[in-house]
């Protein structure tokens, strides 16, 4: 059962409307750019002005999804523009942790749309608590779904003009207790590394890899490399295709690095990357003997093929030594 002055203290926040945090930049094509091509986005209408100014819009706009990307603080945390509040939207959750739920998670997250946003446009958005649901427990533990909702607007002389909304939801709660393990009667099996899926389009992928070959799919028709394995080009839509073996050399594009939690049987920290080879492809590989701070965009790699449980050959990538 719920303390009753929390009951109180919680309620007495509901409805509170928390100010104004602005967006470090207006609405600008390369931030445009840079999004679409790192979500894979092609639509002409974000990114090339002739196309966009034959629309309805008569120029480029910003793809919806983007609409919390303007009113991030970056790098650092709470690193707002000036002018923003500073007040604590996410006080309640101080206050729900002071009786005890000391733990959280996100449940859910909804973005909403009025229309899209045009270049020179500049945001802010405020926070209301929409609302704290009853104590309610489940398996993780019992505790309170918080609801926030972040109403974004656009600056305009005569008046500011509402754009989009962002609904977030989590679970503020104190951990179930956990039951006491039974004692096994012998040592359990070391875990194995997951077996991929394997089909007719990637079984050649994986067998190449068992050889130590990296093999990379070809369409037979226009001659276009593409990883992940597919059953039709994306360029001329031939179903006819073959492959390659790739040099194994590449550079790092991007990567992350894999803290918790911790699943057996991979070391921690796992960094993984984002891994793009001279032929022009990108896949995605462990990254093996290389610290997380050695770690750098662009440095070059070099695939090394490793066996593990006897059964499962991988494709990792080594920082070449210059």
């Amino acid at each position: 059962m719920a303390d009753p002055q929390l009951l109180s203290r919680v309620r007495a926040l509901v409805g509170r409307q928390y100010g104004r945090v602005y967006a470090w930049d207006a609405v600008n094509a390369p931030m445009i750019r840079q999004w679409c091509e790192i979500m894979g986005v092609d639509n002409p209408l974000y990114t090339d002005p002739a196309f966009a100014q034959g629309s309805p819009f008569e120029a480029l706009v910003a793809p919806p999804a983007m609409l919390q990307v303007w009113t991030m603080e970056g790098l650092h945390a709470n690193n707002y523009p000036p002018g923003s509040t500073d007040q604590n939207p996410y006080e309640v959750l101080k206050l729900i942790e002071e009786y005890g739920y000391a733990s959280v998670v996100a449940v859910n997250s909804e973005l909403s749309f009025t229309r899209p946003l045009h270049l020179g446009e500049r945001l802010y958005y405020t926070t209301r608590l929409d609302a704290v649901g009853e104590e309610k427990t489940t398996a993780l533990g019992t505790g309170f779904f918080v609801t926030l909702v972040m109403s974004h607007f656009v600056e305009k002389p005569e008046g500011d003009e509402p754009v989009g909304e962002l609904l977030f939801r989590v679970f503020k709660f104190r951990p179930a207790q956990a039951q006491p393990a039974a004692q096994p009667e012998a040592a359990p099996a070391k875990a194995k590394r997951p077996m991929p899926g394997v089909s007719d389009d990637t079984r050649f992928f994986w067998e190449g890899c068992a050889e130590g070959r990296l093999l990379i799919q070809r369409c037979s028709a226009c001659a276009t490399l593409r990883h992940p394995p597919a059953p039709v080009c994306m360029q001329c839509h031939s179903f006819e295709w073959d492959t390659v073996q790739a040099s194994g050399r590449g550079s790092l594009y991007s990567f992350v690095v894999m803290h918790y939690p911790q699943v057996a049987p991979f070391d921690h920290p796992n960094p993984i990357g984002l891994i793009e080879l001279e032929e022009g492809v990108r896949l995605i590989a462990g990254l093996s003997g290389v610290q997380r701070e050695q770690l750098q965009i662009g440095q070059r790699l070099q695939v090394a093929f490793e066996t593990f449980d006897e059964q499962l050959t991988l494709p990792l990538f080594r920082p070449v030594v210059e």
